[in-house]
């Protein structure tokens, strides 16, 4: 059940009890809807979670077998780069291989950390606004739902508190759903795309775009 489900019980039940009477179990029910949807929330949480763990996993796929290839084959292309290791390949002494991989590592896991976090860190930034999406669209079932309760208990002034209760729902479950799909696409790019160097400078500038682009929107 997602929360726009919920929002429709709670819509449907708000409408019933403008035309009949009320149960006396009818709070008691909505007490416990009140804990289902803690419940599902919890669900949806987890389930974001997994799915940007995923997402993760891709780009890290993608650093490390698509990236780094095309990263290091342009780097030892490099004339002084590709002198050095040269010479070094051809010495005898196995110190100056060593002298190498000591200078020169440290500085190629720099780069790939740093091209990591550049893709990583979007994919954070955007889990988190919709996770803070996710838990204002509850709560705000949340609060429909004690109103609801309250409703049930003292049902009084039910006709006209229904329109303002049905404002109130706004739980747009079809947003998070594009906001979703339109995350799996730009990482679906990213990864598929292949090129020298200077074309993965630009596919990951144009991932990282369409990932702020994405927050914006969740954020509005």
């Amino acid at each position: 059940m997602r929360v726009h489900t919920v929002a429709m019980i709670i819509v449907t039940t708000i409408s019933l009890t403008s035309c009949a009477s009320i149960p006396s179990e009818a709070p008691q029910l909505s007490g416990e809807l009140g804990n289902r949807i803690s419940a599902l929330e919890g669900a949806h949480l987890r389930l974001l979670d997994e799915f940007f763990v995923e997402k993760r996993r891709r780009v890290d796929d993608f650093v490390q077998q698509t990236w780094i290839p095309v990263f290091a084959q342009e780097f030892f292309s490099d004339s002084h780069i590709d002198s050095v290791w040269r010479a070094v390949v051809q010495s005898s002494n196995p110190n100056d291989r060593l002298k190498f991989i000591v200078l020169v590592g440290p500085e190629l896991q720099r780069k790939i950390n740093q091209k990591r976090v550049e893709l990583i860190q979007p994919l954070d930034e955007l889990q988190s606004s919709i996770k803070s999406r996710i838990e204002s669209e509850y709560s705000q079932a949340k609060a429909v739902n004690n109103a609801l309760t309250s409703l049930l208990l003292s049902s009084s002034k039910v006709n006209e508190s229904r329109d303002r209760y049905l404002n109130m729902i706004g739980v747009t479950d079809q947003k998070m759903n594009k906001f979703i799909g339109d995350t799996d696409e730009a990482i679906s790019e990213l990864v598929e795309v292949s090129g020298d160097i200077g074309d993965r400078a630009s596919d990951v500038t144009e991932f990282r775009d369409k990932i702020r682009s994405i927050i914006q929107q969740v954020n509005e």
